[in-house]
């Protein structure tokens, strides 16, 4: 094996952040603090916030819905066939993450997130099989998960469902008329496409999953039939990181700039399949290298236009130009193939399980608070052993993850530790809290320097436009600016347990009792 200067300095850099920003993780009987938090799901996202609360001395548990198979989310659920488009440097889930490949597979994936959960002691922290139907605060703030004391109570709840739960597969006309198989893009382990015509109905990331396949099992002919044409960007770390720092997080005078680059150095002769009409800072676009040179190798084509119907050898698809909206009319051609992937991706998991306030117009997802802290949900904390009740309020939900619609970065990076940290100083820090108002002026504030942007304010951001969100927050209130490097790095772990214990001595009466018996 030849010496590589590049994967050597990654290993450094991986042992750094690992050295310098890793959370310690607790001791096999450690007895963790307040506040307590509930993480539901036991995703990457989920064992990721997990892993930091615990690391910081935070009590957690983790609920998830399925089994122990269950643990890495969807990450568990998709063929082995997948792995990361983008690389690796940009899916850093935990400081403590250490890749051996620029672009690793699912299994790679999966085992990363199995070594943090058992590396933080999650396992005796976390309730397989227990789905989150409804969650509900009692008379003093504490949040009671599925109606059900006996599962503990909490004072924050950090939800980690994601975006992705089961595949969506939606019946087609005549489609159990078709002579070959049918399978979702998910469900294509132990299949296998040599020497067949595949047909694959969709052009998002889910078609990438079922490209991934059909390369790796050498199939005849390749043809997508895409309803309409998303953009593609190459699979290279310094074009994805440059497109990753609109900090403006929309379409502005200067997108057709990456755009004329990206189709004349990118796409090139196969510029026709590069999107009109939309912007390239409007949706998330594919990452994906393959695919054109599967093109140009004439072992497969991209195909515009709609689902007819199914035949007994292939699809009736309506082949419409470049520019004809979806259902518009077009030249009707059957395609024929022998086994149809269907690339519908997947259903968006439910947050119904938050109280219903927090989904109040106009201040609902995503148009929340850092797009992951509902303004509408007040909690109330009342001191029982003082003589007055002392009420607050902040946010004590945090859905990491969860609410985001499309982007342009990554979902598994540094963002979640940071959110995780939000979610902590506003529970911990009475002075740090946001107010409902000024949570919904920033909303609105957001939504005013985005008036102009084709999507919703919300519906579509940058990896920087998110950090600039992160750096105004703490900006905004000085009271927050002790809080810099913990929020930002997880630095200063005792600080907020410092914080918490002062401030428990002065709720609970303890500091004059002490004094009183001195």
């Amino acid at each position: 094996m030849g010496f590589h200067p590049a994967l050597l300095l990654y290993s450094l850099i991986q042992w750094v952040l690992d050295k310098f920003l890793s959370p310690t993780p607790p001791t096999p009987k450690a007895i963790l603090g307040r506040p307590r938090i509930a993480v539901i799901g036991a995703g990457l996202t989920g064992v990721s916030s997990a892993s930091h609360c615990v690391g910081h001395g935070f009590d957690i548990t983790i609920f998830e819905a399925g089994d122990e198979r269950s643990l890495g989310g969807i990450w568990s659920r998709v063929n082995n066939t997948s792995g990361l488009q983008i690389h690796s440097i940009m899916y850093r889930f935990h400081p403590s993450v250490k890749w051996v490949a620029g672009y690793p597979d699912r299994q790679q994936i999966v085992s990363q997130i199995t070594q943090l959960w058992k590396k933080y002691g999650l396992q005796e922290r976390t309730k397989f099989n227990t789905p989150v139907k409804s969650t509900r605060q009692d008379r003093y703030g504490r949040w009671i998960i599925n109606d059900n004391p006996s599962l503990g109570t909490f004072d924050g709840i950090l939800a980690a469902v994601g975006t992705c739960g089961d595949p969506k597969m939606p019946h087609m006309p005549n489609q159990e008329d078709f002579k070959g198989e049918i399978f979702h893009s998910s469900k294509l382990d132990g299949k296998t496409a040599a020497g067949k015509k595949v047909l694959i109905i969709g052009g998002g990331a889910s078609a990438v999953e079922a490209l991934e396949f059909v390369v790796h099992t050498d199939a005849s002919t390749t043809t997508v039939l895409a309803r309409s044409d998303k953009w593609i960007i190459p699979r290279n770390v310094l074009v994805d990181g440059l497109l990753a720092l609109n900090i403006f997080g929309q379409e502005t005078v200067f997108s057709w700039i990456p755009e004329v680059l990206l189709k004349r150095l990118f796409y090139r002769d196969l510029e026709d399949l590069a999107p009109t009409s939309e912007g390239l800072f409007t949706e998330t676009p594919m990452v994906n290298s393959d695919i054109f040179h599967q093109i140009r190798d004439h072992k497969a084509k991209w195909l515009r236009g709609d689902i007819v119907r199914f035949t007994e050898q292939g699809i009736i698809f309506r082949h419409r130009a470049k520019g004809v909206p979806k259902g518009g009319p077009g030249r009707e051609v059957e395609v024929q193939g022998d086994m149809v992937i269907m690339a519908t991706g997947y259903q968006r998991p439910s947050l119904s399980f938050l109280p219903n306030e927090v989904f109040q117009e106009p201040y609902q997802p995503p148009r929340w608070y850092l797009q992951v802290f509902p303004p509408e949900h007040m909690r109330y904390l009342s001191s029982c052993r003082m003589s007055q009740s002392s009420m607050l309020t902040t946010s004590s939900i945090c859905c990491n993850n969860c609410t985001y619609v499309n982007a342009i970065g990554t979902v598994g990076n540094y963002h979640i530790g940071i959110y995780t940290r939000f979610l902590l100083m506003f529970l911990v820090d009475p002075l740090a809290r946001p107010q409902e108002y000024w949570m919904k002026r920033w909303i609105d504030m957001t939504t005013f320097l985005k008036a102009h942007a084709p999507t919703g304010a919300f519906d579509f951001f940058t990896y920087s436009e998110l950090l600039y969100w992160f750096v105004f927050c703490i900006a905004i209130n000085p009271f927050r600016w002790k809080w810099a490097p913990f929020v930002f790095l997880g630095i200063g772990s005792a600080l907020p347990k410092n914080i918490l214990s002062r401030e428990d001595q002065i709720r609970n009466g303890l500091g004059m009792k002490r004094r009183q018996l001195e």
